[in-house]
């Protein structure tokens, strides 16, 4: 154990973690409540966290794992950046990749949390701002093929200094972004909700006192660290190892594989990461965001119980490969779209390695994230907008052991943090009407437990022409199943960009592209599934009969895929050639 703090009494640690957990969703809300893009008020993409004084994080929100994971590496830099020049009323702004950001969309505050002239915590806030500045609204670039040609980069910089306001330093970031209004709106959010973090941790520090906070916020780092050694301590000594395929987006250098080696020993493990050279597309990922990847698999795998906090990762090392490989990028590699690729094909590979070693634990992959953003000018307000559509990256997760994947909650990246919203409330916000939003049939991973259905989404531009960003992967890959799971049209799986004159299809787009859809013209994206667990024939007949029933699975899937003959008039299924040939007597019989 790293360290030994005194006895804390359990009820006071109690009461102590309660309050640091409701510090963090009071930052939460705050900013659902008060931030003005879409993309903070209705898809809830940001992250909050508390940080003790060594920069260690002591509290993370059940959010995003791709800021979560990265904050931590973060804080660090960002700390180490000002050293001693802190003071209470400051409050850092940073996004930068090169020192420890995840990508520039994702801009963090922290403010220090000062009580009686001592540095005791830090509240952070980390969203995904709506644009960044550069040549392409909302600064996904496919055509970009260094950093500076993304968006705007923040080194970490005081917008607030001992209580005030650089209003030079804020303009200067809010004249480099369009839709200035939202950006402006979501920013003060952010200063409202890591102020009310060091509202509320002060309000702790004055009932307790900081000797008594921190022996409790220690216990609980060292609970978690217990946790997590238990956990490897249970699996079997030893050096494992597993790759995954990142798929040619369009980029023209064909598909890439990322490997990672795992060694056990003891209640330590060690964590490898192999990836080719960084490459001139906007896939590269800096070691801050690749943090994230690694800790997602691992935590995918681990399962773990509360609390989550930087001791988890104490006994984890961490080996990202050599500077200037696409897991370990160095400037001025582009890198926007490295938050969703790669970091879900990173954590698969994570995530598979460790199941080597402990197979029981194997779950499917959730679905890769495949979206867009569109922008374009409001004619009833006279402005510009542009907004990332999160609605339109949810995809299915990942099935296990014990049930079918969730519908409806993907990507992988986010893990089910995101919210799709009200489709008025969308139409509400910007000149669209949305055709489409629902469950796409067949989408989930074929198995014993079925991955989960995925969905799509339709818009179309009203009396403007609209520019729509495509991003993302899972368009030629379906989502990996576990313990022999398969589809027999994995083709059903798969994500894909539709171009579309009415109801009619025009264009069918598996690849990154920038679109300009004119009035009268949609695009739908349609998501990949996730990913199924165990043989699919093996999946009990009336389990594939009510997935018939209620769309996720057509008749003609449930024979092609499960071996089932459905018949929809009765609502009754019966093995098929498929299922009668297996040669497991089971198989043949109805089983619930």
């Amino acid at each position: 154990m790293n360290r030994c703090p005194p006895r804390v009494d359990p009820i006071t640690l109690a009461v102590v973690r309660g309050a640091l957990e409701t510090t963090q969703r009071e930052m939460t809300l705050t900013l659902e409540k008060t931030a003005r893009s879409s993309v903070f008020n209705v898809a809830h993409d940001y992250s909050n966290a508390l940080f003790n004084h060594r920069a260690e994080m002591i509290l993370q929100g059940q959010d995003i794992p791709i800021h979560l994971g990265g904050l931590m590496p973060a804080m660090k830099a960002v700390a180490a950046y000002f050293g001693d020049d802190v003071h209470a009323g400051d409050v850092i702004y940073h996004n930068d990749p090169v020192l420890m950001g995840s990508h520039i969309l994702d801009c963090c505050m922290y403010k220090p949390v000062f009580y009686q002239d001592q540095l005791v915590f830090w509240s952070v806030c980390k969203g995904h701002v709506a644009d960044i500045g550069g040549p392409v609204p909302a600064g996904y670039n496919p055509d970009a093929r260094e950093i500076y040609a993304e968006g705007l980069r923040i080194p970490p910089v005081k917008l607030w200094e001992r209580g005030r306001p650089r209003g030079d330093v804020i303009n200067f970031l809010l004249s480099n972004v369009r839709s200035r209004r939202d950006w402006e709106g979501d920013l003060r959010a952010q200063f409202g909700a890591v102020g009310i973090g060091e509202r509320n941790l002060v309000a702790l520090l004055d009932k307790y006192g900081v000797h008594e906070v921190q022996a409790c916020v220690d216990e609980l780092l060292n609970m978690a660290e217990r946790s997590m050694r238990a956990l490897i301590a249970s699996v079997p000594d030893g050096s494992y190892q597993a790759s995954a395929v990142l798929e040619d987006a369009g980029h023209g250098l064909g598909d890439l594989r990322i490997d990672a080696r795992v060694k056990i020993h003891g209640d330590h493990c060690s964590i490898r990461i192999d990836s080719p050279p960084q490459v001139p597309y906007f896939i590269n990922s800096y070691a801050g965001n690749s943090h994230s990847g690694v800790y997602l698999g691992l935590m995918m795998f681990a399962k773990v119980a509360p609390p989550y906090n930087e001791g988890l990762y104490r006994c984890i090392t961490l080996d990202l490969g050599p500077k200037g490989t696409l897991c370990n990028a160095a400037e001025p590699a582009p890198h926007v779209n490295c938050t969703t690729t790669p970091m879900e094909t990173l954590a698969d590979a994570v995530r598979l390695a460790l199941e080597q070693a402990a197979p029981e634990r194997a779950v499917g992959s959730w679905c890769h994230s495949s979206g867009i953003n569109i922008a374009g000018h409001d004619a009833r307000n006279h402005e510009d907008y542009v907004t990332m559509v999160l609605a339109s990256l949810i995809g299915g997760a990942g099935a296990s052991a014990h049930r079918d994947g969730w519908n409806a909650v993907g990507p992988q990246c986010c893990f089910g943090a995101l919210t799709s919203g009200d489709v008025e409330v969308l139409e509400h916000q910007y000149p669209i009407l949305i055709h489409r939003y629902g469950l796409v049939r067949d989408s989930g991973g074929a198995g014993k437990h079925r991955g989960g259905c995925a969905t799509a989404w339709e818009v179309e531009p009203l009396d403007h022409a609209m520019t729509v960003i495509s991003f993302g992967e899972g368009r030629h890959f379906p989502a990996l199943g576990a313990q022999g799971a398969g589809s027999a049209r994995a083709d059903l799986k798969l994500g894909r960009v539709e171009r579309k004159q009415g109801d009619a299809v025009v264009e069918v787009l598996r690849k990154n592209a920038i679109l300009r859809i004119a009035p009268g013209e949609r695009v739908c994206t349609v998501n990949p599934g996730g990913g199924g667990w165990g043989p699919a024939l093996e999946r009990a007949i009336d389990a594939v009969v009510h997935d018939v029933r209620n769309g996720y699975v057509s008749a003609d899937a449930a024979g092609q895929e499960y071996g089932v003959i459905v018949d929809v008039a009765r609502w009754t299924g019966r093995p098929g050639p498929a299922r009668l040939e297996a040669s497991t007597p089971e198989l043949r019989e109805d089983k619930p």
